[in-house]
């Protein structure tokens, strides 16, 4: 080591000496604008086999100010570099043929365009497109012989008909009016828009053709209800999928059910139907049982209800581990997440029926586990301080590929063998920008609160931390209300600290991953005692001495938006706020989101029955009681905590006021802002974040806040 370290001090000086430019390697601090850098790794499938890994690279064009995704592929072994299967800019969903020569994907012509599905020989050649469907094509499931894909689209007769009437040199149609008769509580979707109660995603099937020839697609069902999560019997002679089929599901508990029908159409057949959802039901290898991710709804509707695994058996449901703290999957919140393609995560059983594998969330970070199906033990496949964000595995559960991230990494594609539990690293797509960054490791605490509950919590400390030294500190809330902060990268958070500030994140009572009763008991009395815990956690740090007690703010975005506005009417202490895509007062934020609150889930009533309720839990009503400087950052087509009852109210109160209060609007974002809105305007909001910090922790001179 000595010796290497000496070789090259000698050639950097011999270097300098011959005046050859040389690059500076030292580790420098991780900046806003690195985002767009980041490269994410979405929806890895292994082949059949289980030699190789196709999956979804994510990458910015900044140019373009856009996402773009392309297919790559990698041997599971990690023999070899990835290789790229697709160009992109629009590809995704690759799923493998049974036979591990082709893979089926969905590809969009353009961003407006509707995603159809294509195939691609892995012998080589171009993809050719399978589907020319109006309303495109869903993820592409193959039937076991790989004779035929089904999939969802909610393409309609007459739009086949106006298709074929254009390609044929017909008129064009009438041109539709673009009024809209609204007969659903439920009528808009954050992300989605307008919903269009017309149109419903069903089941096809297409052949899959042996030439050129372009096969017609059949449709299998129809009606007014969607149906989701598309599989094939193991024999082939029928497709699953399930489906809600109620008229106005926001009057009920949550329901849905698994369905089958003929693969060459016929009757409905109900599978499932229990008190509650199911979801990613898959069959026991004997098909006498079936596993899915559910709950049964209580005899009181609860603000969140853990979901266990259940098997399903002779017409009745058993939950595996309803004793257990930890949530089903990856539920780890942070802003690194892939902003594209999706993260598949499905149960699988093993080859002799007896255990099931997934993954499972507890204190903030997930591993892969597997269930035991007579007894319900869970036995780690990985272990450690991570969250795992999708997986997927080789039907006889030898292999599992899945991705990873954690504090100081963005999500890399790994293989697990399941039998030795040795795991390799496949891919490596972030590791050149990693590697010259500095990105300290936080510190994980616990902490009794008001009332000696236990909370969990982690403090993030600014790159060559002095403990000698006094600094600002940055208070970050989580949304949900029921999700949590945990084990993986979240770039807000290290910029944060390179800024010189300590951040500190918890996860107070309501949060999960930390069993149902924790998750469950600020119902009917959110927010309230979650600020006291988040309080109590400020107070211990202050405590340690390292942080400037004049200079602390506290953030946070949905959820994290309504308890960062309940908390500066609460308490003078914050010296500066910024609340995100936010609610400020309840009875508007019931009658405006895109999801209704018809359950009691939040409130015992509605706003015409307990409306001093939903008043006395509202910050706007105490806005009079703010001094301390606020931001609200909103999207201006944020649907699900509508700008209009949550930010602009707050913002208009304090104004009346002549209080300080600033407004910053994003055109064309959604309540996803942080996680996948546009690349330019994620880092220009975390710009504003911390030059509010900036402004008022630290005194620095930003005129861009100033009245104009």
């Amino acid at each position: 080591m000595r010796l290497i370290r000496r070789r090259t001090k000698l050639a950097l000086f011999l270097a300098l000496l011959s005046g050859i430019a040389v690059a500076d390697t030292s580790p420098r601090l991780i900046t806003e604008k690195d985002l767009l850098a980041f490269k994410w790794i979405a929806d890895p499938q292994i082949s059949p086999d289980g030699a190789s890994v196709a999956y979804v690279l994510v990458t910015v064009n900044e140019k373009e100010d856009r996402y773009e995704t392309s297919l790559w592929v990698v041997p599971a072994t990690g023999a070899s570099e990835p290789r790229r299967l697709t160009t992109g800019p629009r590809d995704a969903a690759p799923r493998w043929s049974p036979d591990g020569r082709t893979i089926a994907f969905s590809r969009g012509a353009d961003e407006k365009a509707r995603p159809q599905i294509y195939l691609l020989s892995m012998s080589g050649g171009e993809p050719r497109r399978l589907t020319d469907l109006p309303r495109g094509a869903g993820v592409p499931a193959w039937s076991p012989d790989g004779a035929r894909i089904a999939f969802g689209s909610g393409t309609t007769d007459k739009e086949l008909e106006e298709q074929r009437a254009s390609k044929g040199g017909a008129r064009e149609t009438p041109k539709k009016s673009d009024v809209r008769v609204v007969t659903r509580a439920v009528y808009r979707s954050n992300g989605q828009g307008w919903l269009d109660p017309s149109h419903h995603d069903h089941v096809w099937v297409v052949a899959v053709p042996a030439g050129d020839a372009a096969p017609e697609p059949k449709r299998l069902t129809s009606g007014r209800y969607d149906e989701t999560e598309i599989a094939w019997s193991r024999d082939g002679s029928r497709i699953f999928f399930i489906s809600d089929r109620v008229d106005e599901p926001y009057y009920e508990p949550p329901d849905s059910n698994l369905y089958s029908i003929p693969a060459d159409g016929g009757t409905m057949d109900t599978v499932i139907d229990i008190a509650g959802p199911v979801r990613g039901a898959v069959r026991s290898p004997d098909s006498a049982s079936w596993a899915f991710v559910g709950s049964l709804n209580p005899p009181q509707v609860q603000s969140h209800t853990r979901s266990d695994i259940y098997v399903f058996r002779d017409g009745r449901a058993r939950a595996l581990t309803p004793a257990k703290d930890f949530e089903i999957g990856s539920s780890v919140g942070g802003d690194q997440h892939a902003p594209r393609g999706t993260s598949p995560g499905r149960l699988l059983w093993t080859p002799d029926g007896r255990g099931l594998l997934t993954a499972v969330t507890e204190h903030g970070r997930s591993n892969l586990v597997r269930v035991d199906v007579a007894t319900g033990r869970v036995d780690p496949l990985t272990s450690g301080d991570h969250d795992v964000m999708a997986w997927m595995s080789t039907a006889d559960g030898s292999r599992v590929a899945f991705t990873m991230s954690d504090d100081t990494h963005v999500g890399e594609l790994y293989a697990l063998d399941t039998a030795s539990k040795k795991v390799r690293r496949l891919t490596k797509v972030n590791e050149a920008l990693f590697a010259s960054l500095t990105l300290p490791e936080p510190e994980e605490i616990w902490y009794p609160s008001f009332d000696g509950t236990k909370i969990n919590a982690w403090i993030l400390k600014p790159p060559g931390f002095d403990a000698t030294r006094k600094y600002p500190m940055i208070v970050e809330i989580h949304g949900g209300p029921h999700s949590a902060y945990g084990r993986t990268f979240t770039h807000e958070f290290q910029w944060m600290a390179a800024k010189g500030y300590v951040v500190f994140y918890t996860n107070p009572r309501g949060s999960t991953t930390y069993g149902q009763d924790f998750a469950n008991v600020i119902q009917y009395r959110y927010p309230g005692d979650d600020f006291k815990d988040i309080m109590a956690g400020v107070d211990l740090v202050l405590a340690k001495g390292y942080v400037d007690p004049k200079k602390v703010g506290v953030t946070g975005g949905s959820g994290g938006g309504l308890l960062t506005n309940w908390a500066v009417t609460q308490t003078d202490r914050f010296a500066a706020a910024v609340s995100q895509r936010s609610v400020g007062d309840w009875a508007s934020f019931w009658y405006t989101a895109d999801f209704s609150l018809f359950t009691p889930s939040w409130f015992k009533g509605n706003p015409m029955q307990d409306g001093e309720e939903f008043w006395k839990r509202s910050p706007v009503r105490y806005a009079d009681k703010i001094v301390t400087p606020m931001l609200f950052v909103e999207g201006d087509d944020d649907l699900r905590t509508p700008p209009a009852q949550g930010g602009e109210a707050m913002f208009r109160a304090l104004k009346a006021q002549k209080k300080t209060a600033v407004m910053v609007r994003f055109p064309g974002e959604t309540h996803e802002l942080s996680r996948s809105g546009k690349p330019s305007h994620r880092v220009e909001r975390l710009q504003h974040i911390v030059n509010w910090f900036e402004k008022y922790l630290k005194g620095e001179k930003i005129d861009t806040y100033d009245l104009q």
